[in-house]
């Protein structure tokens, strides 16, 4: 049995500020480091054999606060890099909002593509077949994946058996953990959006 614990990376500087999207450079903010604190020590007692993470800084940051706590190291994988915003990489929300072809992606995720950007399809497709080769890699015991918002929520529609239009109802909040067993029998999702509590100073 492969225990999977999906792991948003922490808050970041520019949260909910703009589309932060693939841009190189942002750190975790002093509240994503907590949350990434919080996240270790709830990991520490769950049996965790491996930690991977998408390369952009904030989840690679995250990832080794984590791996310091359990004494892990920490792989990349291209796979779990946050979705491809394209055009919309780095603008302001409502100026997202504002274009006319944000309507049908918000809408119809299955259906729609970002402007010079990826499909929710896509998305889904790369981190599914990530949990399916680690799955075969680690046999038993505990994976911790290091990721973004709109690829758990992706993986989630996915092992929950929900159509990928229902990804908006999944709340995956920055630090949360979400977590799914899978064994020869199937796959069972145990927690979505479990935030624990940052360490207190």
């Amino acid at each position: 049995m492969t225990v999977f614990h999906l792991l948003r990376h922490g808050e970041h500087s520019l949260q909910g500020k703009l589309v932060a999207g693939r841009t190189a450079g942002i750190s975790l903010s002093e509240r994503g480091r907590g949350e990434a604190a919080a996240a270790a020590e709830r990991l520490a007692a769950a049996g965790i054999h491996a930690i991977y993470a998408s390369p952009l800084e904030r989840a690679q940051e995250t990832a080794a606060i984590v791996g310091q706590r359990l004494t892990l190291p920490v792989e990349t994988r291209d796979d779990l890099n946050e979705l491809d915003f394209g055009e919309w990489t780095g603008l302001t929300f409502d100026a997202v909002r504002a274009d006319r072809r944000w309507a049908p992606w918000a809408a119809h995720r299955s259906l729609s593509m970002i402007p010079g950007g990826e499909t929710m399809r896509d998305v889904q497709r790369r981190v599914i077949e990530t949990v399916i080769e680690l799955r075969d890699l680690h046999p038993e015991g505990g994976v911790v994946l290091v990721s973004h918002g709109d690829v758990i929520r992706a993986a989630l529609v996915y092992l929950l058996g929900m159509p990928l239009d229902f990804y908006g109802r999944i709340e995956v909040g920055t630090g949360s953990i979400s977590t799914a067993r899978i064994t020869p029998a199937g796959i069972c999702v145990t927690a979505i959006n479990q935030r624990p509590h940052p360490p207190a100073n």
